[in-house]
């Protein structure tokens, strides 16, 4: 292959890392292969390395890209699920590539998600209301990429049943249909897990037993029952990188980015300076491609090229709620389509609890979030109108014991910047670990 074509390869992969920072994504492109078997992952295992390189040799094989001459063909700057995901899509392309992260993988919002993998009911509300082919070619892809992720890790994935619980006449039709329509773009996709359905009150309230009888002086009229996934994000993320490990990546945790190598000829990045955290040792990686896949902290790579530029991120907060299991129903969640502020809340179960939430508000970035009780308080209000909740407390002490909760920080791109993704086939195996 050429060198010019390989660049263009490497820049279309690039793309996807760079502006989709925050999200969960399995950047899978072929057609949903079906579920894994022992075999397929015994296949997987010698189809790359026997066993995932122990630290010490990720470190010295990223080292010997140290010169120009033995430059890797991508170097991905970030250990979340965009970053890993990205690591993994060049590695299986037989593409010469490189991970390093600050801290740990999916110690940030990769593992502080609402653990969903959906195609967003919401944007396609906006895609249909709003005649906007660009939300409904997103819901398309989500949708697509749901099936994959849980055909590619049924370990860490799996069909969760949903109820949306309708206290006006109108909501049932209008949800219905909405509910339909997002099967049909399901089915299209191939990636259609079951078909929502209607239930009557008294089945809603058996399905949920927390579910309020009325909402704002309005009483229950029913409910619809979708299907989305749910998944193990911390978990899917660290089995991304060790896949794309096996396949010959360096991927490397507590390693930061302290600078950028830039040919001044060309003015282009053609590398980076890391640090290694715990001993502080520091060294130069070169590559032909350079992807910022830091999410919420995009704006202080993209500063290290250029002290001068506008920061295009306006990052989000959100807070979810843990509780005790008895708030949700077993193996179902709820959704609120829309709260006062506009926003979808959900009460999930998960691993033994409940998780509800998030708000979505304006912040600061920081390296460790740590959730205000205005922001815990706007959630909780928004779940209790629409659950029978036992108490109502008003401060974080007034839960004792039975809650957790925790911040995630986002990126959402200002208006004046565009994202952009441009998917090409793989043909390699698509099984994680």
């Amino acid at each position: 292959m050429s060198s010019s074509r390989l660049i263009a390869r490497l820049r279309r992969i690039g793309i996807v890392g760079l502006v989709a920072g925050g999200g969960i994504t399995g950047l899978s492109v072929a057609n949903a292969p079906p579920r894994p078997t022992p075999a397929d992952r015994e296949a997987l295992a010698h189809g790359g390395l026997e066993a995932v390189p122990s630290r010490a040799e990720q470190l010295a094989s990223l080292k010997l890209a140290s010169t120009p001459e033995s430059q890797l063909d991508m170097l991905v700057i970030g250990g979340g699920a965009t970053g890993t995901a990205t690591c993994l899509d060049a590695a299986l392309r037989d593409l010469k590539v490189g991970l390093v992260e600050r801290d740990d993988f999916s110690c940030g919002t990769s593992s502080r998600s609402t653990k969903l993998i959906h195609g967003g009911v919401r944007y396609l509300e906006k895609a249909f209301f709003k005649l906007d082919p660009g939300q409904l070619q997103l819901v398309f892809e989500a949708l697509h990429e749901r099936a994959i992720m849980l055909n590619q890790a049924p370990h860490l994935t799996n069909p969760l049943p949903t109820i949306l619980p309708c206290y006006k006449i109108w909501e049932v039709p209008f949800y219905w249909i909405g509910l339909k329509a997002y099967d049909f773009v399901a089915f299209i996709g191939n990636g259609l897990l079951n078909m929502s359905k209607f239930v009557q009150a008294s089945e809603a309230l058996r399905l949920f037993p927390t579910l309020s009888k009325t909402s704002s002086g309005q009483k229950l009229r029913g409910s619809i029952v979708y299907y989305d996934g749910q998944m193990d994000d911390a978990r899917f993320n660290i089995s991304s990188a060790l896949t794309a490990a096996l396949y010959g990546a360096a991927v490397a945790n507590h390693t930061e980015v302290v600078n950028l190598l830039r040919d001044e000829n060309e003015k282009k990045i053609i590398g980076a300076r890391c640090r290694e955290v715990f001993t502080g040792e520091e060294f130069d990686v070169y590559a032909k491609v350079v992807v910022n896949a830091t999410g919420p902290f995009t704006d202080s790579i993209r500063k290290m090229e250029d002290s001068n530029t506008n920061p295009m991120i306006v990052p989000s907060a959100g807070v979810h709620i843990t509780l005790p299991s008895y708030y949700s129903a077993e193996g179902m969640g709820l959704i609120v389509p829309k709260t006062k502020d506009g926003r979808v809340v959900f009460m999930l179960p998960w691993l033994g609890s409940t998780i509800a939430g998030t708000t979505d508000s304006s912040t600061k970035i920081t390296a460790l979030p740590e959730p205000h009780e205005e922001r815990w308080l706007s959630s909780w209000t928004h779940c209790r109108t629409i659950s029978a909740l036992k108490y109502a407390p008003r401060t974080f002490k007034a839960l004792g014991l039975e809650f957790a909760l925790w911040l995630w920080t986002r990126m959402l791109t200002s208006g004046r910047h565009r994202t952009s993704c441009v998917s090409t086939p793989c043909t390699c195996p698509r099984k994680i670990l």
